[in-house]
């Protein structure tokens, strides 16, 4: 089983920064250039010069590295990060939209340490997602630089009993130390909850999600990076029970009610005759009904509201849309890479589609040439009809079910590249994870 263990957090303290929400950043994976200079330029100690540091021209690549790790001594030292005197677990509450609609949902968690385990067989870290070298080499110096957790993995936990869910509902019915709104209008609270002993309701907590496995959901780069890290600091420490041996996680309950956002697909350089080939071929795998492309980007644009799982998809190219219907029986035939779980999603459905109709196998789409990536609906159709960049099909979908993700990870697969995003992520900023007691 899982160890979770509380922990003393490093926060900001609002009498040195002031108003919490300048301070706060988005994960360093969703930060482009345009937003990561908007976020050094709204306050000189936003959380982005720790999670991102900037690099400058001409200098030493490990030198922004070091810039952070300076940076957060100084913060340290000046009060603008201050350690919790107890060790607590850090009840963390998201209020939004779910994008494309009027939907509002409510989504609650905690943050606590995970002790880091190896994946494979017998481990109780469950992960559903294929890594890349490139971010992890990021994350892995600046883990090593700063010595600090700056944002979490995000682990999904099963509570049938719902002890944790009560305890998050009564937690939460008290008023927050941290109470933000961000750029995207969630809002975003914090509560800090002390560990008391034996069941307190953060032992409760702890003990609900340390039931069972823990299906990491978001993060992966930055669990296999603590996995290496820890590795490294073992070689030379003889420290027993070290704070390296954990990675900081938020937990939440995979009963919730959580918002699994899908990433549509943009199929270049097909030409008019890869187009009709295309369409023509389609009935080998799909029940086709034709439709505007203005509904199709309407019905799709608010995904992260439907189920999902069920084989539906969109297709808008310059000659027609249409909602397509995966035949089961004709995908039989054609079996791809994994268990019976993972050639169930949609998103496997729709890479043997892409190999079979338009000769896009998964070479060309790890390549990148061929195929475009969007969160947007809007944007996917948008591409096609403009014909940019060679753009000519664009495949909406559906999101994958959270059930479909513990499935997969239970087989020990992975699932194929941009089967899911969560939303909303969770800020970087509200607490960090140094890896010390």
């Amino acid at each position: 089983m899982p160890e979770i263990r509380p922990f003393r957090a490093l926060r900001y303290d609002p009498e040195t920064v002031g108003d919490a929400g300048q301070v706060m950043a988005p994960p360093y994976d969703v930060i482009g250039e345009d937003l990561h200079r908007v976020l050094l330029a709204r306050h000189p100690r936003n959380a982005v010069r720790l999670d991102l540091p900037a690099g400058e021209s001409g200098e030493d690549p490990d030198e922004r590295y070091r810039r952070a790790a300076r940076t957060l001594t100084a913060w340290r030292s000046d009060g603008t990060l201050r350690k919790d005197p107890r060790p607590s677990v850090y009840v963390y509450q998201q209020t939004y939209r779910v994008p494309g609609t009027d939907v509002e949902r409510t989504q609650r968690g905690f943050f606590a340490r995970l002790r880091i385990e190896p994946f494979g067989p017998g481990s109780s870290v469950l992960p559903h997602e294929r890594t890349l070298s490139g971010p992890k080499e990021d994350r892995y110096r600046l883990l090593r630089a700063t010595g600090i957790n700056t944002s979490p993995v995000v682990g999904l936990y099963e509570d049938a009993a719902g002890t944790a869910a009560a305890a998050l509902v009564a937690i939460t019915a008290d008023g927050p130390v941290t109470d933000i709104t961000d750029d995207d209008g969630v809002r975003h609270r914090l509560w800090v909850v002390a560990d008391e002993g034996e069941g307190s309701p953060a032992r409760v907590l702890i003990a609900a999600a340390a039931a069972g496995p823990v299906y990491i959901a978001d993060g992966h780069h930055r669990y296999e990076t603590a996995v290496r890290y820890r590795d490294e600091r073992r070689t030379a420490s003889t420290e027993q029970d070290p704070a390296f041996d954990f990675v900081l996680m938020l937990f939440l309950d995979a009963a919730d009610q959580l918002t699994v956002l899908p990433t549509h697909r943009v199929v270049r350089g097909l030409g008019d005759e890869g187009i009709a080939t295309l369409v023509e071929r389609l009935p080998e795998l799909f029940v086709l009904s034709p439709v505007a492309a203005e509904a199709l980007v309407v019905r799709f644009a608010a995904a992260g509201e439907l189920a999902g799982g069920a084989g539906r998809f969109g297709l808008v190219t310059r000659v027609g849309a249409w909602q397509l219907e995966a035949r089961r029986a004709a995908f039989s035939t054609r079996p791809g890479s994994g268990g019976a779980a993972a050639q169930a999603l949609d998103v496997s459905l729709m890479g043997t589609a892409l190999d079979a109709l338009a000769g896009i196998n998964a070479a060309a789409v790890a390549g990148g040439e061929r195929i475009t990536y969007t969160k947007s609906a809007a944007e996917a159709a948008g591409l096609v009809a403009a014909a940019s960049d060679g753009a000519d099909a664009a495949f909406l979908l559906e999101p994958t079910p959270v059930a479909s993700i513990l499935a997969v990870a239970r087989d020990g697969d992975v699932m194929p590249q941009k089967s899911t995003y969560f939303y909303p992520k969770a800020l970087t900023g509200l607490v960090l994870n140094p890896h010390e007691w």
